[in-house]
């Protein structure tokens, strides 16, 4: 049995307790919070295994298409070896359904080297969504709460009523939006078995999110602009 978490947000130390009781894995999503720190401890490090995804457009990126998980158990760390290179562990055995999911050596090494820097990328994204947080004040809009942990903020989720209004609004002053995400998880088709349930929270919040543009490159007229723009609808 396994405990999804996603990054920092929803981690609890009950769960762990819950977790030896009964005997479950605790499984880390740790695609977006590369860098974040909860209570003096690296995100990635929390459960018993962790992903991270290296996508292009994620903090610390690769080239193209990368992942990787992280673990301490060497028994996961076995298995995930093996489902990665076709459910083998030893050439032309196969004792799962594996997959071809080894990273790729050029990717790696754009990792490699790029890694020293992601600290100073997180900070400078933090230094955004500090000026985000601190000048943006309009009664429409909901603003993301760090409350003293160190986001990366792969993202900067803010949460209005009229969504599609505010994003035509941002688009024709020349500012794109995106919407992190459209549908829920348990709405989608791969979920079928969940699609009569209801998560009216959940619901409300995938109707009002929207994402404005952050990265560690976003000059500081650019944020202004942005700010400027919303305090202005």
């Amino acid at each position: 049995m396994v405990v999804h978490l996603y990054g920092q947000a929803c981690w609890n130390e009950k769960l762990e307790g819950l977790a030896k009781k009964y005997n479950i894995k605790i499984i880390e999503d740790n695609a977006q919070a590369i860098g974040a720190i909860w209570h003096n401890k690296k995100t990635g490090a929390l459960g018993d295994a962790s992903g991270f995804s290296f996508y292009p457009g994620k903090n610390l990126g690769a080239l193209g298409d990368a992942g990787a998980v992280a673990t301490n158990d060497n028994e996961i760390a076995e298995i995930v070896r093996s489902l990665g290179n076709y459910g083998s562990k030893k050439k032309y055995y196969h004792e799962f359904q594996g997959y071809n999911s080894r990273l790729d050596e050029m990717q790696a090494a754009f990792l490699n080297i790029k890694i020293d820097y992601i600290d100073e990328e997180n900070k400078k994204r933090r230094k955004v969504a500090e000026m985000y947080c601190e000048h943006i004040c309009h009664p429409e809009i909901v603003l993301p709460q760090n409350n003293g942990l160190s986001h990366v903020w792969h993202l900067f989720v803010i949460r209005t009523k009229n969504r599609e209004k505010f994003q035509n609004y941002l688009l024709n002053n020349g500012i794109q939006t995106l919407i992190h995400y459209p549908i829920p998880p348990h709405k989608q088709v791969a979920f079928s078995n969940w699609n009569k349930f209801k998560f009216p929270i959940t619901e409300k919040i995938q109707k009002e999110i929207v994402s404005l543009p952050i990265s560690s490159v976003i000059s500081k007229s650019e944020i202004a602009k942005i700010i400027e723009a919303v305090n202005k609808y």
